[in-house]
C-alpha cells in the first residue's frame, strides 16, 4: 500500500536518508514561473502561491516549515490522487511535475502523513491538457494495458490463495500468498489512480485509519503465519479480497493516467519501498518483502521503459544513469534467488543488517534520477 501505510515513526528515521533523493524531483527553475505553484507547508497550514492556473504541466515547489514530516497531494473531487509527494522532511524543499486538465481540484498537505490533510482550491481553466508527444499517449496506454494483464493474472493466484484459506489448509495458503501479490505490487507505481482498492487489500495494521476495518492480504498473512490459525472470520476476508480485486480489474481500463503520474509513481514506489520493504515492516510476518521488492521494481522498470524514448531525446544522460542503476539494482535482488526467473527469494528475516544497507543504497541511487524522470517527459 502507498501513503497511509507509512508510519510516522518509520518517516522520521527515514527523512534523512530520503532527502538527498526527493530534493530534485524536477527540472529547474524559477519558483515564481508560470507553470510553477509555491507550497509551503507547516505543521497546521498549506499555503499556496496561486489558486488557478491553465491546463498543461504544472509544477509544485514544496517546503515543508513546519516539524512533522509531511506529504502533498493533486486530487481530483473525489479525492483520487492526480500526483503526491511523500516524506517531505521538515526544513527540506521538493519538487513534483504533474499534468491537470481543466476542472476542479485540491492541493492538499497532510503533516504527519496521516488524516485527510489540509486543503487549497486550484482551478484549472482551458479546454484540455497541454498537447503532448504521441509516444506518450502510446506509453500510456502500453501501461494500462501492462497494468490490465497484471490484474487479470493476479485473479487466477488468489483463487487459488483463497481456496487454501477456506479449506484450512494453512501450509497451501502460505505458499500461495506471496505469488497472489505480484501481480498487484508490479502496479503499484499507478495504484493511486485505483481509488480506495489499495487501503482494502494491502493495508497494515498501522495504516488503518480510524475505524476503518483490517482487510486483505496482510489480515490474512498475520492470520497464517503469527496465529497460525484459520477461523471463520479468515474465511469471510478471503472472500472479501476476491471482491476487492476483481473491483480492482474492473477499474484499470477506467484509471487516470498520465506520463508523469507513471513516473513519479515510479518514484513513489521507490521511497516506499525503502521505507516499508528494506526495513521488513511490509511482510514483517512472512517474510516474503523480497518478492514484493522485485515486483514493485518491475513495476517502476516498466514505466521507465515506456518513457524512455522521450526521456532518451530529452535528457540521454539521465537515461544512461537510470539504465545503469536499474541494472545494479536488479543484480542486488538477483543474489537472493536461485535463477532469474524464480519469485521464490530468500526469507528476509536470513538477510543481515549489512545486506540491508546495500539493498537501501541501492534504491536510493536508482530513486535519485528516477525523481527526474517526470520533468524530463514533461518537456
Amino acid at each position: 500500500m502507498r501513503a497511509a501505510r507509512l508510519s510516522v515513526v518509520t518517516a522520521v528515521a527515514m527523512a534523512t536518508a530520503l532527502t538527498a533523493v526527493t530534493a530534485c524531483t524536477s527540472k529547474s527553475g524559477d519558483e515564481d514561473g508560470e507553470r510553477v505553484i509555491a507550497v509551503t507547508a507547516t505543521d497546521s497550514k498549506c499555503e499556496t502561491s496561486k489558486k488557478e492556473i491553465s491546463a498543461g504541466h504544472v509544477e509544485l515547489a514544496i517546503e515543508n516549515k513546519g516539524s512533522k514530516v509531511t506529504e502533498v497531494y493533486i486530487l481530483f473531487p473525489d479525492d483520487r490522487v492526480v500526483s503526491e509527494r511523500e516524506n517531505i522532511g521538515p526544513g527540506t524543499k521538493q519538487r513534483v511535475t504533474a499534468e491537470v486538465k481543466a476542472g476542479a481540484y485540491e492541493i492538499a498537505c497532510k503533516p504527519g502523513m496521516k488524516g485527510d490533510g489540509i486543503r487549497q482550491d486550484l482551478k484549472v481553466t482551458g479546454g484540455s491538457a497541454a498537447k503532448r508527444d504521441p509516444r506518450l499517449d502510446k506509453a500510456v496506454a502500453a501501461y494500462r494495458s501492462y497494468a490490465q494483464a497484471q490484474a487479470d493474472e493476479t485473479l487466477p493466484k488468489v483463487a487459488t490463495f483463497v481456496a487454501a484459506v477456506k479449506a484450512g489448509d494453512l501450509e497451501a495458503a502460505k505458499k500461495a500468498y506471496a505469488p497472489s501479490r505480484i501481480g498487484w505490487e508490479r502496479t503499484e507505481p499507478v495504484a493511486e489512480s485505483f481509488g480506495d482498492i489499495d487501503p482494502k487489500v494491502d493495508v497494515r495494521a498501522d495504516g488503518l485509519e480510524a475505524g476503518q476495518k483490517w482487510t486483505g492480504w496482510h489480515r490474512l498473512e498475520k492470520a497464517l503465519w503469527q496465529d497460525k490459525k484459520i477461523g471463520a472470520e479468515e474465511k469471510t476476508l478471503a472472500d472479501q479480497l476476491v471482491t476487492d480485486l476483481t473491483d480492482w480489474q474492473k477499474r484499470v481500463g477506467k484509471a487516470e493516467i498520465t506520463p508523469t503520474s507513471m513516473a513519479n509513481g515510479a518514484k513513489e514506489l521507490l521511497d516506499e519501498v525503502a521505507t516499508g520493504k528494506v526495513t521488513g515492516e511490509e511482510e514483517r510476518y512472512s517474510h516474503t518483502d523480497l518478492v514484493d521488492f522485485k515486483a514493485n521494481v518491475e513495476g517502476a522498470q516498466k514505466s521507465y521503459e515506456l518513457l524512455k524514448p522521450v526521456a532518451q531525446e530529452n535528457n540521454p544522460a539521465l537515461v544512461t544513469e537510470l539504465d545503469k542503476q536499474f541494472a545494479a539494482l536488479n543484480a542486488l535482488l538477483d543474489a537472493y534467488r536461485p535463477n532469474a526467473t524464480s519469485y521464490e527469494f530468500t526469507s528476509y528475516d536470513k538477510v543481515g543488517a549489512a545486506d540491508r544497507k546495500k539493498l537501501s543504497d541501492g534504491v536510493n541511487a536508482l530513486a535519485e534520477p528516477l525523481s527526474k524522470l517526470a520533468a524530463a517527459v514533461a518537456k
